[in-house]
C-alpha cells in the first residue's frame, strides 16, 4: 500500500512557550525569536537545531518553524518549510506575499539548498538570518548543499531582501551546544 496522506506537526511545547500574539516589531525580535525556537528545540529534544518564523508588515506572527527531519522521518521537515507550511496554512495562500504585504522570514541559521527555494516560491520578501552555514557545517555537522556563489544576489533579483549575522554568536552558541551532545534528533 502507498501512503496517501503527509502529516507532519511542531512539537507540543510550541504552544505553551510561543506568545502567538505578541508582535515583533524589529528584526532584532524577530531573529531572537527563531534562535530561542532552535535552542528550545534541541532542549526539548524534538528536532535538530534549527528554528523559524513568519511575519507580517506589522509583526505579527504567521507561523513558526522547528526542524522535526528525524521524529517526523521526513526529510524536508526542516524549520524554514515549517514555518513557511503553517503560514501557508494560517493565512491560506501558498504565496504569503499575495495581499500586497511585505513578509519577513527569520531563522537561525543560513537556508539549505532546498529551502532556499521554498522560501522564492513561498512568497517572502526579507530574510533574516543568524548563523551562516559554514557555522551549520563545522559546529553541528550538517551538509548545507550546493547554492549559487552569489545566493543573497539572486534572492535580491527577485525582491528578496537579505540580512546576515544577526545574533550570529547566539546561533552558534546553539550550533555548538547541539554538535558538542552527540545526540542525533
Amino acid at each position: 500500500m502507498l501512503y496517501a496522506q503527509i502529516h507532519l506537526t511542531l512539537p507540543p511545547w510550541i504552544h505553551d512557550e510561543v506568545d502567538a500574539q505578541r508582535l515583533y516589531p524589529d528584526d532584532d525580535s524577530r531573529i531572537a525569536l527563531a534562535i530561542d525556537l532552535s535552542r528550545r528545540n534541541v532542549l526539548h529534544r524534538s528536532g535538530g537545531p534549527f528554528g523559524a518564523a513568519v511575519f507580517d508588515t506589522t509583526g505579527r506572527l504567521l507561523g513558526v518553524g522547528v526542524n522535526r527531519v528525524v521524529p517526523s522521518q521526513c526529510s524536508t521537515a526542516h524549520a524554514e518549510v515549517m514555518a513557511l507550511s503553517t503560514s501557508q496554512q494560517r493565512t491560506q495562500r501558498y504565496r504569503l506575499n499575495d495581499d500586497g504585504g511585505r513578509v519577513t522570514l527569520a531563522t537561525s541559521s543560513q537556508p539549505c539548498a532546498m529551502c532556499y527555494g521554498a522560501l522564492i516560491w513561498g512568497g517572502i520578501d526579507e530574510l533574516l538570518i543568524g548563523a551562516r552555514s559554514d557555522d551549520v557545517q563545522t559546529l553541528a555537522g550538517f551538509d548545507e548543499g550546493p547554492l549559487p556563489a552569489d545566493w543573497t544576489g539572486e534572492l535580491e533579483k527577485r525582491g528578496i531582501s537579505v540580512r546576515r549575522d544577526l545574533m550570529r554568536e547566539a546561533a552558534r552558541d546553539v550550533l555548538r551546544s547541539y554538535g558538542e551532545s552527540g545526540i542525533v534528533y
